[in-house]
């Protein structure tokens, strides 16, 4: 590598600090291999933040953020902030670094390894093999739109307004990050939206559908309403292989998926913008749990998605496919030698501590380097 890559850890709150340690000692197993050495720097996001900072995310920890060549969090939020306005949440701080990193392409895989086919709630035959990918748009739609607010009515009641709203552009650099996705994989788009009641949603297929004939004819591109996506995601998951779909509809369709695989603590995530002229791109990367305060400091929570996530980062931010493999293929053999956090544990079976699973991941990481 030419130079080392700049690296933000931000382990924010609740489970955050427990998982996101067990991500340093494979930064470390990482630089001890010289396959990829980071100069990594440590701040305050979330809660923490709030109680170090006074601020959900401080200003010269967005300055860092810019900087870095990819930014790993672990969670944000808990009940200890639960009753500060909502401009001053945990959460304004991701929403911040999303919104001014401009991470619009929000990637959230959903894979059912072998070992935990049982831990699903749904039968094994629905779920063996599940290898889908979700595409969120995440810096638009509802959850950014404007108006917005809660407003006092003339009669004394109270009406609160949401706008979902998304442009051309919007949906063009989101859809084309689908697609390339879907040409690495097996060729096969799903686009989901409501075209059938909202103004948004017929855009939205027009938009994507344009630029599947401009430029993505080898992709297959079908359509779907998001309700009934949602409902097949239940019914036949691996219909699907790369599903692109708007902010609200992202979030709700992934969190789904996820379910399918049994765990979320086993889900990783990228969120990634545009590359610049040096082929760099603003990235963060975090799993999907959240910050499960009730398991908080016990040594109890799974790391194997932040783990995963940090192998999304060597893949789509410092392009290193193989060592990425190596990550995830490390995961996959302790899973499959049945190494078991209680959340993805059978009843009564033996299970083992945050730092015990990460010890295992390393173990195996020096097998697989060997």
């Amino acid at each position: 590598m030419p130079a080392n890559k700049k690296l933000l850890i931000l382990p924010g709150d609740g489970i955050g600090p427990e998982v996101m340690a067990e991500v340093r000692r494979m930064v470390d197993w990482f630089d001890r291999r010289q396959a990829v050495s980071f100069d990594v720097e440590e701040d305050l996001v979330g809660g923490a933040a709030i109680d170090g900072h006074g601020a959900p995310l401080a200003d010269a920890t967005m300055e860092k953020a810019m900087a870095a060549d990819a930014v790993l969090l672990g969670a944000v939020g808990g009940p200890k902030w639960d009753d500060l306005p909502f401009d001053q949440k945990p959460e304004r701080g991701l929403l911040r670094l999303r919104k001014e990193m401009d991470l619009y392409a929000n990637l959230r895989p959903a894979i059912c390894f072998d070992a935990l086919v049982e831990a699903s709630t749904l039968k094994p035959e629905v779920v063996s093999g599940l290898d889908i990918m979700i595409v969120r748009e995440l810096t638009g739609g509802l959850y950014f739109g404007e108006p917005r607010g809660i407003e006092e009515l003339p009669d004394g009641t109270r009406r609160g307004v949401n706008t979902q709203v998304y442009t051309t552009p919007e949906i063009e650099r989101v859809a084309r990050v689908a697609f390339e996705l879907a040409r690495k994989r097996s060729g096969r788009l799903c686009s989901a939206e409501k075209a059938n009641v909202m103004e948004t949603g017929v855009l939205w297929r027009q938009e994507v559908t344009r630029v599947h004939a401009a430029e993505f004819t080898d992709v297959e591109l079908t359509h779907m309403y998001a309700d009934n996506c949602a409902m097949q995601l239940v019914r036949n998951p691996k219909q699907f292989d790369v599903i692109v779909t708007d902010n609200m509809f992202g979030d709700m369709l992934s969190d789904e998926a996820g379910m399918l695989t049994g765990s979320l603590g086993m889900l990783p995530s990228a969120s990634l913008g545009d590359p610049d002229e040096t082929g760099r791109r603003q990235s963060l990367y975090e799993p999907v749990h959240g910050t499960a305060p009730d398991i908080a400091g016990q040594g109890k929570a799974n790391p194997l998605a932040m783990m995963l996530s940090f192998a999304m980062m060597l893949r789509y931010s410092l392009d290193l496919d193989a060592d990425a493999d190596l990550v995830e293929t490390a995961v996959k053999n302790v899973l499959d030698a049945g190494t078991r956090t209680a959340d993805i544990a059978a009843p009564g079976a033996e299970t083992v501590s945050t730092a015990a699973m990460g010890e295992a991941v390393l173990a195996e990481l020096d097998k697989l380097a060997a």
